[in-house]
């Protein structure tokens, strides 16, 4: 079972402990438009690997081998993250299944669930977690 870790906690991680990192498994335009956390803090950037290639949105036909290429190793301690927690979830079970033994879903992504208005980011997530980001 891959664990939920809320947005803060997945920051608290990421910016103290070794060998962390984070995934962010949106697509090109997503990370473009919507923009990306920012772990210049923590010394790092995100890896921007597509779990969902656009515009067909079919699983990526060779994603953990493109963690592999990212420089992720199996003993890494790997934060997933989407818009929402679905697709993250996915691709971290798909991280586990290959052999990565310790990965974890940002609980409520990026942008998180949906408000009254129909709006995202406001509600709860890494934007509404006040947690840093940026425009591309």
């Amino acid at each position: 079972m891959i664990p939920n870790i809320p947005p803060k906690q997945s920051w608290e991680a990421l910016t103290s402990e070794p060998n962390t990192q984070l995934v962010d498994v949106r697509t090109d335009a997503e990370w473009n438009f919507v923009g990306l956390p920012d772990l210049t803090d923590a010394g790092k950037q995100p890896v921007l690997i597509s779990w969902q290639v656009y515009p067909t949105m079919q699983v990526h036909p060779s994603f953990t081998e493109a963690l592999l290429k990212a420089g992720l190793t199996h003993d890494d301690h790997i934060y997933f993250i989407c818009r929402s927690g679905a697709r993250s979830m996915a691709a971290a079970q798909a991280a586990a299944a290959a052999g990565f033994k310790h990965v974890f879903n940002v609980a409520e992504g990026f942008e998180g669930d949906v408000d009254a208005r129909g709006h995202r980011g406001t509600n709860n997530g890494w934007k509404a977690a006040s947690l840093p980001w940026r425009q591309r």
